[in-house]
């Protein structure tokens, strides 16, 4: 008779079994919850930031109303900065429908939007998107329903955090872009 070895590893029956299976699965799940949890919140930034850059531009008659548009003479930054009351208000209000701020907060709305729109560039619109919300937080203080936190700050935390957890990899471009050369290159373009 002869005798036949199997080198094969046992199968694997029983409570520790189960449990490193559940623990498997569990963490499966929480990973795939966070991807798309991740990815949602993204997109939900992607539309504060777009509909704040479109209601600016044209006038939409929610926070700016046509006679104030951009595209109709207004100034994005005019109306909220000359009403800075806050410790900061004359920092504020010096910057106040000028020109170059207008402009450059415009292209940061656009940009910051896209960015996380199209789950590229994340790192870039992380860091002008926590900047423009940290100058926004400091123009509306003090708060008026909390102390210290409010949309902004929780913004800015987020969109760090979005760039950190590349949730521009899923239900995004963000591991495509992450292969192009140039950005390859310089990282802080990821």
């Amino acid at each position: 008779m002869s005798s036949i070895s199997h080198h094969s590893a046992p199968l694997a029956h029983g409570p520790v079994a189960r449990e490193r299976a559940a623990s498997a699965a569990t963490t499966v799940t929480s990973t795939s919850v966070a991807r798309y949890s991740l990815a949602g919140v993204r997109l939900l930034l992607a539309v504060e930031f777009l509909w704040a850059f479109g209601d600016k531009l044209f006038g939409w008659g929610l926070a700016t109303p046509a006679e104030r548009a951009w595209i109709n003479g207004g100034s994005p930054t005019e109306g909220f900065l000359s009403g800075v009351e806050g410790p900061f208000a004359g920092f504020f209000g010096a910057l106040a429908g000028n020109a170059v701020i207008d402009w450059l907060f415009m292209l940061g709305l656009l940009g910051i939007g896209l960015a996380l729109a199209l789950g590229i560039g994340l790192r870039l619109a992380a860091g002008t998107g926590a900047l423009l919300m940290l100058l926004m937080w400091l123009a509306v203080l003090p708060l008026d329903n909390n102390p210290f936190v409010d949309y902004h700050l929780v913004d800015a935390v987020l969109l760090v955090g979005l760039a950190a957890f590349l949730a521009g990899d899923t239900i995004g471009f963000g591991k495509w872009w992450a292969e192009l050369p140039l950005v390859k290159r310089f990282p802080v373009l990821r």
